[in-house]
């Protein structure tokens, strides 16, 4: 067992002082603010929403085809006296002219190919003039400043927590990947050769050329990616710089039609234009391909800079979309100087190497880093752990031989049990609809065995029913054939109507349909098991998927609703499913509880758990109709009770309630839904106005359910890269230790909303690389994976890392290398890497000895912020579970999101 784990972060030297890079900066300046924006309002239709320049095109091109940019700022086109290039030396005129020009002229080209014939608003003399005028002004672009950039320039906020400058999120990556790009990795083979992507947030080392692999007779191709951003830490004194590792792979055969794809990334290695500069770009410029509907085929999106690439440079031949969709790997190869390589994701088909790299070879990666970082940045320290304590009371994995049907045999007596608690006397009525007579089969099969009950028996004068009644438990399954229920969805092809309002009408079919076929439960809880296919299915028609459809219809007729895979489109067992199945379902019932913790008698005998999640769907979610609603779950371990947040009754009701009530909320009206609903105009999600408003009415209902649980001890559990949108003090800038805030309003002592409320945040990597990659070592260059709860030496800490098993069905070797094959691992590209994620737990709000002193309750026990930190941790295991990505009762409230399922109405 290791004793020390390693993450994947560096931060500030102290020693080494400030990081003064000497940088030209240039601003865009009011005139050509004003001259591009009376432009682009030209291209806009008509519009309530302020003029916003799309200047992530031009960024990007800037930094592709301007020698010495090194990053553009955020939101430069808000303000004219803001900087908006970063440059190492003056760029000249010469080349920024061109490109401001070749974009401002290509808003109008692509304003020329949106035309439809009825358009009178277009106004050929104005927008030359606006044209010449624009020509005036790039001729004398505003000049480049020198100004020495900190890039360790540092705040601190109330709470403690060190932030950096605004403007380092984009600058300071770009920076650590410019500075390692000069430096090849050398690792056991060839040197590995790095280019620099700059992405919206962070910045991207990709190997380059990729590698090659042979397998079944063909050619695969990817490349080692490392992924780097700025982050902060509560309460920790400096920032942090994460730098995260994987595969990145290319497609060169693409499985599916044209009008299939819906937006994948495209990396251009492409030559700069200026016979002065060097031969080749350090960049590889970010563009997006998909289908055009309008134009019925594909092309670069519009905020592409392929689309401006031929203007600048009429020598070379740039890859049309359509010849880099049919020939992927002619253009990987490169032609002439010009590469392309479409980034590969599992819609386009399959890929023999697969994801993923394996600690040892990221740890050789992280020395690399950590060697070309020195000395302006340094790693942070490891962590250590911080309890022996690692699970609550679990069933033994591994039973002795001859005992494990003992194992079994107990487990399945506490799910009867659980189940017996959620019914509470009354029956459940399973609707069971197949297609595949197999699956039927194996869920008969499973069922019994999972409760530890016989096999069922047909009920008499009940043609395809089986009951099973013992112990307080009463199930029947009603077994019948899917048929059209499980049908793809027909939608209306009258495209004046919105797709949300066809979408509605046909979920509004399927529900008919369910309604005429599944009857409602008679005082029983309801259920029903629906046997579909899988969303590749229905990927070629949009809106076709019936799962949400069956969800919504299924809720309307008082019935929970769990599906499962037909037996061709499951990559594991019958059984498996089966299993799986009926977990789920039990899950959803309710029939859940997390094991006894294990953690001391710190932790109070009558605790509740409470964890928030925030549901967002936009105008792409599931019903095309957005949406946001706040979700909240309440677990008594003592009681073996889960109940949600009922925010127009005000109190907690039963969980299937709550998952029926979410799905059964009925139809919207411009995309409000529930107390949490917000509006949308001329095809925006969400607007100013409304988006204040639902964070004001989620801070309510936060704080009235907190009310509501002042009566015994509460853990409050909330994920902060989730909540924090509609609760913006969770932001690490805005914690205080055992303080909440709400709105505008002063931090507030934790006891005013409870005199034993304790609350632990809970973050993940978030898409973001948030928390940082890690692995275990011993010091000694043995290096793998552990679980366990860490932190650093300090009593006062507050913030610490959780981390789990990998699953038995993702063992490899540790030392599996991907980059550099070795003669022992020839295969290793097509092996899966699995790696546990390591969760961030912050313990926020706890009674400590000055929370205690304040509260006048010397006399009482101080908390331990790492007790409550493992039990948090604790809460990641189940018997019946592998380890969750979260404690269970943020997975209840996270899978309760599945049933918000919002309808458009006109």
């Amino acid at each position: 067992m290791y004793g020390t784990i390693r993450t994947a972060a560096y931060e500030p030297d102290p020693a080494h002082g400030a990081l003064l890079e000497p940088l030209h900066v240039m601003r865009l300046g009011e005139e050509l603010r004003t001259a591009l924006t009376d432009l682009y309002d030209r291209t806009r239709r008509q519009s309530d929403q302020p003029s916003r320049l799309p200047v992530r095109q031009l960024n990007s091109l800037l930094r592709a085809m301007a020698p010495g940019v090194v990053a553009t700022a955020r939101n430069a086109d808000a303000s004219s006296d803001s900087a908006w290039l970063y440059g190492r030396e003056p760029v000249p005129v010469e080349v920024v002219g061109p490109l401001v020009g070749t974009w401002a002229a290509g808003l109008l080209r692509g304003r020329e190919d949106d035309e439809t014939e009825d358009d009178d608003t277009r106004d050929p003399e104005l927008e030359d003039r606006l044209l010449e005028r624009l020509d005036a002004i790039v001729a004398n672009l505003p000049s480049w400043e020198s100004e020495p950039v900190d890039l360790t320039e540092t705040s601190v906020s109330s709470g403690g927590t060190a932030e950096p400058a605004r403007r380092l999120f984009s600058l300071l990556p770009e920076w650590v990947a410019h500075r390692l790009a000069a430096r090849p990795f050398r690792a056991l083979g060839p040197d590995i050769h790095f280019r620099v992507v700059s992405r919206e947030s962070g910045a991207e080392l990709v190997s380059w050329p990729p590698q090659a692999y042979e397998h079944k007779k063909r050619t695969w191709y990817y490349s080692a990616l490392i992924a780097i951003t700025v982050h902060t830490v509560p309460f920790a004194q400096r920032f942090r710089v994460h730098v995260s590792t994987s595969i990145r792979r290319w497609a060169t055969r693409l499985d599916i039609q044209p009008r299939e794809l819906r937006g994948t990334t495209v990396l251009l290695d492409v030559p700069l234009p200026w016979p002065d500069g060097p031969d080749r770009a350090p960049r590889l410029v970010e563009n997006t391909l998909a289908f055009d509907r309008s134009r019925g085929r594909v092309a670069w999106r519009r905020h592409s800079p392929a689309i401006l690439l031929p203007d600048l440079d009429i020598v070379r031949r740039y890859p049309e979309p359509a010849d880099l969709f049919s020939t992927p790997e002619k253009w990987l190869k490169g032609r002439k100087g010009i590469a392309a390589g479409i980034v590969y994701s599992p819609v386009l088909g399959p890929h023999s190497v697969a994801s993923g790299v394996m600690p040892k070879e990221r740890s050789l990666l992280d020395a690399w880093v950590e060697e070309g970082l020195r000395p302006m940045l340094r790693r942070v320290p490891d962590l250590s752990r911080v309890t022996r304590r690692n699970t609550p009371s679990l069933q033994p994995r591994s039973a002795p031989a001859g005992q494990a049907d003992t194992r079994e045999a107990v487990l399945a007596l506490s799910r009867r049990s659980a189940l017996a608690r959620v019914l509470n006397g009354a029956p459940l009525d399973v609707d069971l609809r197949w297609q595949s007579p197999e699956t039927r089969e194996g869920l008969l099969a499973e069922l019994p065995a999972l409760i530890g009950l016989p096999p069922g028996r047909p009920v008499d004068g009940a043609e395809g029913t089986w009951r099973w009644q013992a112990d307080g438990v009463d199930i029947r399954v009603r077994v019948r054939p899917a048929g059209s229920l499980a049908a793809a969805l027909e939608m209306s092809g009258d495209r004046r109507r919105p797709f949300a309002l066809r979408l509605a009408d046909t979920v509004s079919h399927r529900c008919a349909l369910v309604a005429e076929r599944i009857a409602q439960p008679e005082e029983a809880l309801g259920l029903a098991i629906i046997e579909i296919g899988g969303k590749e299915r229905f990927n070629v028609v949009p809106g076709s998927d019936p799962k949400h459809a069956l969800r919504i219809a299924c809720a309307r007729q008082g019935r929970l609703s769990q599906f499962v895979s037909l037996p061709q489109e499951a990559e594991d067992t019958l059984a498996h499913r089966a299993r799986w199945t009926w977990l789920d379902a039990f899950r959803q019932l309710g029939a859940i509880s997390p094991p006894a913790h294990r953690v001391g008698e710190g932790i109070p005998g009558d605790l509740q758990y409470v964890a928030l999640w925030l549901v967002r769907h936009t105008r792409k979610g599931p019903t095309r109709c957005p949406v946001r609603r706040l979700v909240a779950v309440r677990v008594r371990p003592d009681e073996g009770s889960v109940h949600g947040w009922d925010p127009g009754r005000a109190e907690w009701v039963p969980y299937p309630r709550l998952l029926r009530s979410l799905a059964a909320g009925g139809a919207t009206r411009d995309g409000a839904a529930g107390a949490l609903g917000a509006s949308s105009r001329k095809g925006h999600s969400f607007g100013a106005a409304p988006e204040q408003y639902w964070q004001k009415e989620a801070e309510r209902q936060i704080r009235t359910l907190l009310y509501q649980l002042r009566d015994r001890p509460t853990l409050l559990l909330a994920d902060t890269g989730n909540m924090r949108q509609c609760w913006p003090r969770l932001r690490n800038g805005s914690l205080v230790k055992d303080m909440l805030g709400f709105g505008d309003g002063p931090d507030q002592r934790l006891s005013v909303y409870g005199p034993d409320l304790r609350v632990i945040l809970v973050r993940d990597g978030n898409g973001r690389n948030e928390v940082p990659e890690w692995y275990a070592h011993d010091g000694k260059g043995k290096v793998g994976f552990t679980k366990g709860v860490w932190g650093p030496s300090d009593p006062d800490n507050r913030v610490f890392g959780s981390t789990a098993d990998v699953p038995h069905t993702a063992t490899l070797p540790k030392g599996l290398m991907k980059l550099v094959p070795t003669e022992l691992g020839r295969a290793a590209p097509r092996k899966t890497a699995w790696n546990p994620v390591c969760l961030e737990l912050t313990a926020l709000g706890c009674l400590s000895e000055k929370t205690l002193a304040d509260a006048g309750r010397e006399g009482d026990r101080a908390d331990l912020p790492a007790e409550w930190a493992t039990l948090a941790h604790q809460l990641r295991f189940h018997d019946d579970y592998p380890p969750l990505a979260r404690p269970l009762p943020l997975h209840l409230a996270r899978l309760a999101g599945e049933y918000v399922l919002p309808l458009a109405a006109p």
